[in-house]
């Protein structure tokens, strides 16, 4: 039987990306576990997985405590599990796991991969923090057998740099979308109404929606500051997510009396209806690996605003969105209006963009996996065959 753990910081990771992954490889036969803090208290995960298991870490990716007591947890559950394969996402359980098995590849066995959700260094990044974590991706490159990138720019970054060699460097497109949940015909009119009478809209109130945690990387403020620009009574704007930066959003509405155009929403399962109730969704991250809602809205034929930032660009261009430079609040604005007064030129856009979210299918890339994770078993068994 192959055997494969999955790994993550937290199990909102696994929950949120990689439960597909384990059900397909696990209707093929395979043992698929997982691995993250916190997670033996997700029902999700505990149906989801054969075995869990626990590991303490911080999400600080340079706090020093996360080389002192993990490894020792990741060495005993490998020995133990026998995995082919040791999947790693997201930066601190990537960087610890990999530490962790630094010695137990030169067996052959565990292989070793590494997804990144979008490099910690990046060009909108401070000088000193990119040097950082630059320098401490290309010592853990050394310790992966595959690395996988899910945007342009990085890929063209992990070659330049030379984090891994470029044979074993792999781009997919992402994690994946469902397009079967993520559609106008899995959403009916009568929820959309529910959804605009819950904000209190009439008919033919538009809504710019915004999806993603109230985090200084999200720069919802933006977002904010671009709707009150706007200067339209008429216009909502959403937030859906929380976060730190919540309180101060809240405060700041308040300030500008706009409570009844401007709604937080919190964490919400009905994403997609949503997306449909919605004019444009609307990102101004300066740090993304590929935004998950901006492939969701794709797939709703909702029309997209985003920043000229990676990831977020390899899914707009080609007039699949709005782009417009990080930080540049008119600029944001001025999208926004154009959205309002372009209707059937928007509706062109998110018709042209509904057809590239095709390339980023969830089925794909679960495919893509089936033949890396294929390449890497042979590869696993001629090591082990040489004595290597």
């Amino acid at each position: 039987m192959n055997k494969l753990l999955m790994v993550a910081t937290i199990p909102d990771t696994i929950r949120g990306f990689l439960l597909p992954f384990a059900s397909h490889f696990r209707h093929q036969g395979w043992q698929v576990d997982a691995m993250a803090c916190g997670i033996s208290t997700s029902p999700e995960c505990l149906q989801a997985f054969d075995r869990v298991w626990e590991v303490e870490w911080s999400r600080n990716p340079l706090d020093p405590h996360n080389l002192l007591v993990a490894p020792h947890i990741i060495q005993a559950a490998v020995q133990e599990g026998e995995y082919d394969i040791v999947h790693v996402h997201t930066p601190v359980a990537a960087f610890v796991t990999r530490y962790a098995l630094r010695n137990c590849r030169q067996q052959g066995k565990p292989q070793v991969i590494y997804t990144a959700h979008g490099f910690h260094f990046h060009p909108n990044g401070k000088l000193l923090k990119n040097a950082v974590f630059k320098a401490l991706e290309k010592l853990a490159g050394s310790w992966t057998d595959y690395l996988v990138v899910i945007n342009h720019d990085d890929e063209e970054a992990a070659k330049h740099h030379r984090i891994i060699p470029p044979e074993r460097l792999r781009y997919m497109p992402g994690i994946g979308v469902d397009l079967k949940y993520y559609s106008q015909d899995n959403t009916s009119k009568a929820e959309v109404e529910q959804v605009r009478q819950e904000l209190n809209l009439t008919p033919t109130t538009p809504l710019f929606l915004s999806v993603g945690e109230l985090t200084p990387r999200k720069h919802p403020q933006d977002v904010l500051k671009a709707f009150t620009l706007l200067k339209r009574s008429e216009v909502s704007l959403a937030f859906v997510g929380n976060g730190p930066l919540m309180e101060q959003m809240q405060q700041l509405v308040s300030q500008l009396g706009m409570q009844n155009q401007v709604h937080f929403l919190g964490m919400r399962r009905d994403i997609p209806t949503l997306m449909r109730a919605a004019v444009t969704t609307v990102l101004a991250s300066d740090q993304e690996g590929l935004p998950r809602c901006v492939m969701e809205s794709m797939s709703m034929q909702t029309p997209v605003i985003g920043t000229s930032i990676r990831g977020t660009q390899d899914l707009l261009a080609g007039g699949c969105g709005l782009l417009v430079n990080m930080g540049d609040t008119e600029a944001l604005a001025k999208a926004m209006a154009w959205m309002l007064d372009n209707p059937q030129a928007a509706k062109i856009m998110a018709e042209r963009a509904y057809q590239r979210i095709a390339d980023y299918e969830l089925s794909r890339i679960v495919q893509q996996h089936e033949a890396l994770y294929a390449e890497a078993m042979p590869r696993k068994e001629l090591v082990n065959a040489s004595g290597y």
